[in-house]
């Protein structure tokens, strides 16, 4: 007698049921008379929708579609949906690559700082500066020193607000204690809101290919495909090369990139990477590194061909008021032949230089612009650089 098992299993990711024969010959035995006597157990990774088992004739005459096999869906093995995001980005530049995923919708919270796209501006604020930033440069500097040496965050989290929003992720970063809220005082803040624990995404860019991994990263904790966004970015990096990847060292300016001005600071991180990918020779700092301070001695032996000034944090209005009173009170800026050759150039920092987002492709092209104007015809705004014609 042949002993027949058929069985129906509905795996999670497809629509129809897959329907598997079995059969056993067996030996009837003395006592077995009529209809096969038994159970039958069948575990399977998907899940069982069906099990048929009687005598059956040969496998050619059995009936397709037994009459008792049960009919199911997918919505009977479906997992639970997963729960809207509701994103907070603790970080100007986060804010940006969420609004480069197409994202901006999701996000229910922001710091004190961001404010691009526009369209966030509106959401509600999660974090405050202890340290007033309408000072001047060297007060600032002072401060947060002062707040570092106490042990103090210079940025405080809204716990209140966090709690309201409850958000699903909080996108923060972990590259720079002075630029924004600090990962330990997110993760404190976490582990004190209930129901919620949201997951925490921390960014770490020192350089592009750290900015192209932190995209993938967010597009794969957030379920969004971010290759084709990395590679559009990635294609006109590479455009920007082509234009100057011919220049002999001669026609490469030497150029030092100042991230702050009193006390002086150069420009480290990815900087230095722009700076030779839109064809100029960086001094005073290294890539991949923090941004170092600068003794004046330092700067007037270096005495570069391009001075560019882009501090953190200051608009490009910000920047020429500094610039303007750093002119005033120390005379050893008329020293440089940057500025005595009239190549001394401001930049808005804030929304470009100093947001390891998206925008550092916007960076690099500016950067070609004041370098190789003949190589980059000007296409971004007065407000985004401008030459500094002095006092």
């Amino acid at each position: 007698m042949a002993i027949g098992f058929r069985f129906f299993t509905q795996p999670r990711f497809f629509s129809q049921p897959t329907e598997t024969l079995f059969c056993q010959s067996t030996n009837p035995g003395p006592q077995e008379t009529g209809e096969a006597k038994g159970k039958a157990v069948f575990y399977c990774r998907t899940s069982i929708v069906g099990l048929d088992f009687a005598p059956t004739e040969p496998l050619s005459t059995l009936p397709q579609h037994p009459p008792s096999a049960p009919s199911l869906s997918t919505q009977d093995f479906a997992m639970p949906p997963a729960p809207p995001l509701r994103l907070v980005s603790l970080l100007p530049s986060a804010t940006e690559i969420l609004d480069c995923l197409g994202l901006t919708d999701r996000i229910v919270g922001r710091s004190h700082e961001c404010d691009y796209p526009a369209a966030v501006t509106d959401r509600p604020i999660c974090t405050a500066a202890r340290l007033d930033s309408r000072q001047p440069s060297g007060q600032i500097d002072a401060d947060v020193h002062t707040l570092l040496n106490h042990a103090l965050g210079l940025y405080a989290v809204n716990l209140d607000q966090l709690q309201t929003l409850q958000p699903t992720h909080i996108v923060t970063q972990d590259q720079c204690d002075v630029c924004a809220v600090t990962l330990a005082a997110v993760e404190t803040a976490v582990a004190n809101l209930a129901p919620c624990q949201p997951q925490v995404i921390s960014l770490q860019p020192n350089c592009l290919g750290d900015l192209w991994a932190d995209l993938q990263r967010v597009g794969v904790a957030l379920g969004v495909e971010a290759g084709p966004i990395v590679a559009a970015l990635q294609d006109r990096v590479a455009a920007c090369h082509q234009k100057t990847v011919g220049l002999e060292p001669d026609q490469r300016p030497t150029v030092v990139a100042i991230e702050w001005i009193d006390p002086l600071m150069g420009s480290g991180n990815w900087i230095p990477e722009l700076v030779t990918l839109a064809g100029g020779q960086n001094q005073l700092g290294q890539m991949g590194q923090h941004s170092p301070y600068i003794s004046w001695e330092t700067l007037l032996d270096t005495n570069p061909d391009v001075l560019v000034v882009m501090p953190c944090g200051f608009d490009l209005e910000r920047t020429r008021q500094e610039m303007h009173q750093a002119m005033a009170q120390d005379s050893r800026w008329q020293q440089l032949g940057s500025v005595q050759g009239d190549r001394l150039y401001l930049t808005d920092g804030n929304a470009y230089f100093n947001r390891p987002g998206p925008r550092l492709v916007d960076s690099l092209e500016i950067l070609g612009e004041i370098l190789h104007p003949t190589l980059y015809p000007r296409r971004y705004p007065p407000t985004a650089w401008e030459q500094f014609r002095g006092a």
